[in-house]
């Protein structure tokens, strides 16, 4: 319904890739991109939604695991030097000439006017700051580590 219908509402129509720009300006995973089955909850940094108060639940044995041994992987927010293309997904993420990850989703942040991407690393490299680089379209491009959301690290506005 357009918003010229809703009365007082201020409502705007909008799209998917607006949608995934907003997402990825939060470092919000996606279900079927960052969030599959083939990613624990820990290296998605989703660890802090499992309950094992709870007597049972499928995967719990396996989240457990996970939680000893620390995980394989993480997931990454990056801000990519990437002016004519942006990286959309299953990009190569190179740290120090080296292929190491690769990119789950990624698009251009219309908020922070920024090229971003989410994307698995190993666990190793987590904290590392420099030598990324996301390959797009053939090119490798300068990427910097996010250690919060590109837009509203803190929430507030989303909550305001």
């Amino acid at each position: 319904m357009p918003s010229s219908r809703r009365g007082a509402r201020t409502d705007k129509l909008f799209g998917g890739r607006a949608l995934n720009s907003m997402r990825i300006e939060k470092s919000f995973g996606n279900w079927a991109r960052e969030f599959r089955p083939i990613y624990g909850p820990f290296e998605a940094g989703l660890g802090r939604f499992v309950d094992f108060k709870k007597p049972e639940f499928i995967g719990r044995a396996a989240a457990a695991a996970e939680k000893e041994q620390g995980g394989a992987l993480r997931l990454l927010a990056f801000k990519v030097a990437a002016g004519d293309a942006d990286a959309i997904g299953d990009e190569p993420i190179w740290h120090d000439g080296r292929a190491v990850g690769w990119v789950t989703s990624g698009g251009f942040g219309h908020r922070t006017g920024a090229s971003l991407a989410l994307g698995y690393v190993p666990a190793a490299l987590a904290q590392a700051d420099e030598g990324f680089e996301i390959e797009i379209i053939g090119e490798r491009r300068p990427a910097v580590r996010l250690r919060e959301p590109a837009y509203d690290p803190s929430g507030a506005l989303m909550r305001g």
